[in-house]
């Protein structure tokens, strides 16, 4: 692990934390208190886990520390934060927003980290479905496909987290990877922003 490599994974974190900002403005006059609550829950909680992460490669990377709990956090709360984040969008898509909905729901530690990879599978399939879903009522094809790329590129970064990270190749694809579907994420996100997010009249459309 090298510095200039720790400091690139800073760059997808930016990219998910300025998508998660637009993604707040956007939609919050569309959602209840309790899924708004979520939302902006679980996309901290994302944004704070790649955080950590990336900050426990750039200790290591230049021989300051080995913070080695900076990256065991970085799963149980990425995936924490995808289900808090897809419950909330789900809810705006499902539920009809006049009433506060809450989930008080902690899922238990675990050391081993399947359960935490089908929790950040069902979550981004919640997030990146629901946003589809909006950008397809919002009448946005474009944002509409950025969404489905940047979930692609979710699944596979996972896949690639399966793979030997002791080769330097498979951190740079990762990288690689990552960045683009945070991209694409931004992406998407900046395309509703610019046609109208969180306007009274999209609020109506998008809403159930």
């Amino acid at each position: 692990m090298t510095i200039p490599m720790a400091l690139v994974d800073y760059i997808p974190v930016v990219f998910f934390a300025l998508s998660g900002v637009l993604m707040l403005r956007g939609l919050y006059r569309a959602m209840s208190k309790g899924a708004y609550a979520l939302l902006a829950a679980g996309v901290l909680m994302i944004a704070c886990a790649g955080f950590f992460k990336a900050t426990w490669k750039l200790l290591y990377a230049a021989n300051v520390c080995d913070f080695e709990k900076l990256n065991q956090v970085f799963f149980p709360m990425q995936s924490t934060g995808f289900v808090l984040a897809g419950l909330a969008l789900v809810s705006l898509l499902v539920f009809r927003q006049t009433k506060v909905y809450s989930v008080a729901a902690a899922p238990a530690v675990f050391s081993g980290t399947m359960i935490f990879v089908a929790m950040m599978v069902l979550g981004a399939v919640g997030m990146c479905g629901s946003l589809a879903v909006i950008a397809r009522r919002m009448k946005k094809p474009l944002a509409v496909a950025l969404f489905i790329v940047a979930f692609v590129f979710m699944m596979g970064m996972g896949y690639l987290s399966s793979k030997d990270f002791a080769d330097p190749n498979m951190n740079w694809i990762a990288e690689g990877v990552n960045i683009v579907g945070q991209g694409c994420m931004l992406l998407g996100m900046h395309t509703l922003t610019g046609a109208g997010l969180g306007r009274v009249e999209d609020v109506r459309r998008i809403a159930a």
